[in-house]
C-alpha cells in the first residue's frame, strides 16, 4: 500500500465520475492500488424542483467516515459547492469519497479528479 511520490510522477490523468445519491453511503469514487487520486470538486446538484434534500459527504478510509460536510441543505433546484479546487483533498489507496442524500432521486454528484501514477 504505496502511495505514489507526487513530485516524480509518470502519469497524471483527469477524470469524472457522476452519482445519483442515495440514502445510503455510497462512494462516488475510491482510489485505487498505487494512486492517488487528487480531488479538485465536488458538485451536489438538487435536481427536485420543489422539495429541499441534505447531503452528507465524508472520506472514507480504514472503516471510518471522516466528514467533510454534514447534513447540509441543498435547495431545490441549486447547487453546492462540496470541494473546489482551492481545497482540494487527496484520496490514498482503499480511501473513498461518499456521498449521503436525506431524500432518494433528488441530489446528484458530479466530482472531477486526477489520477497520480508513478509507475
Amino acid at each position: 500500500m504505496a502511495a505514489p511520490n507526487v513530485v516524480n510522477v509518470t502519469s497524471i490523468l483527469g477524470s469524472t465520475d457522476v452519482q445519483s445519491i442515495g440514502t445510503s453511503a455510497s462512494a462516488i469514487t475510491t482510489c485505487a492500488s498505487n494512486k492517488v487520486y487528487k480531488i479538485n470538486s465536488l458538485v451536489v446538484s438538487n435536481v427536485d424542483g420543489t422539495n429541499d434534500a441534505d447531503v452528507s459527504v465524508d472520506l472514507f478510509r480504514s472503516s471510518t467516515a471522516y466528514y467533510i460536510a454534514r447534513t447540509i441543505t441543498v435547495p431545490a433546484d441549486a447547487t453546492l459547492v462540496v470541494i473546489s479546487k482551492d481545497m482540494g483533498i487527496y484520496l490514498e489507496e482503499g480511501d473513498a469519497l461518499r456521498c449521503l442524500a436525506s431524500a432518494a432521486g433528488d441530489l446528484q454528484a458530479i466530482c472531477s479528479y486526477e489520477i497520480i501514477d508513478d509507475a
